[in-house]
């Protein structure tokens, strides 16, 4: 059974349409990337996935509907968004007491192994704590949580680098199990690369790219063609081209290796770089439309 299954999603806020015929599916024990603009709709799908939100058409989530069996998904589904939303004046203990009060899929003594491992005090009050701590802390209590699904919306938004590569190396280590499911959205994209097993890119309240990393790598190529060889390249139709230090950097879709290998440096291209083709593409025919 797929964990989320949409047809023809659509959500409006007033005369602004956010999710316009959204169709999905995302296979249980993946970790997706949902990658888009800001507005492009991404927190309005997380929202109606997690059944904040009424919409119209057809969604599952782990075969219920969200917006009416909320309370009922709530046992299988976590949820970290951009920013923490933990009382400031709670201390540590107190919150590890009110989740275990709160859920019965809770371990106490997982979050506190968690939090073992990290400078957090369980006398500490939030406030005490900076930002990655209480990020650090949010991700225990959540992963303490035996859930099938865990969105992630932004999670690690103003974290330096070190706090960022520490979450995401906790939750493929301590969390991910490849039984249950992640999504995750961030625009710090290079980051999660090496993480996710899918991706999606969403722009107008669309989907306009769904993918397994597989097919992505095996789909695109990024040409950094020799100066003697730009015209062949661009004979080949990249469905991009830009310029980096004097050379010509293209990007191919389902282009022929052996023939691109002659003309450069053959690589696969970041997550970021085929956004943006994908993106200026996208746009590009809508002008022509």
């Amino acid at each position: 059974m797929a964990c989320i299954e949409a047809r023809g999603l659509r959500k409006t806020f007033g005369t602004t349409t956010a999710l316009d015929g959204v169709d999905l599916q995302v296979e249980g024990g993946r970790i997706l990337g949902l990658i888009g603009p800001n507005g492009a709709g991404k927190s309005t799908l997380l929202n109606a996935v997690l059944g904040l939100i009424p919409y119209e058409g057809d969604l599952k989530v782990l075969g219920q509907d969200p917006w009416r069996s909320r309370d009922h998904l709530a046992r299988d589904v976590c949820f970290i968004a951009d920013v923490a939303v933990l009382p400031r004046w709670m201390r540590v203990w107190q919150a590890i007491d009110y989740v275990a009060g709160v859920h019965p899929r809770f371990d106490r003594a997982k979050a506190e192994g968690f939090l073992a491992r990290t400078k957090i005090k369980k006398t500490s009050k939030v406030r005490e704590l900076s930002k990655g701590m209480v990020t650090q802390l949010h991700l225990a209590l959540i992963m303490a949580i035996d859930a099938k699904l865990l969105v992630l919306d932004e999670p690690t938004l103003g974290l330096d680098l070190l706090y960022r590569k520490q979450f995401y190396d906790t939750l493929l280590n301590d969390y991910f199990d490849r039984s249950r499911t992640i999504i995750v959205t961030t625009h710090q994209v290079e980051e999660i690369q090496q993480i996710l097993t899918d991706m999606m890119f969403i722009n107008h309240g669309r989907i306009v790219l769904d993918c397994s990393m597989e097919d992505f790598e095996a789909r695109y190529l990024e040409l950094s063609a020799r100066p003697e060889h730009v015209a062949q390249a661009r004979a080949l139709a990249p469905i991009s081209e830009r310029q980096v230090l004097g050379r010509s950097i293209m990007l191919f879709d389902r282009g022929d290796r052996e023939k691109l290998a002659a003309l450069g440096e053959l690589r696969t291209p970041s997550i970021a770089d085929l956004f943006v083709a994908v993106m200026s593409e996208k746009s590009s025919q809508g002008e022509a439309a």
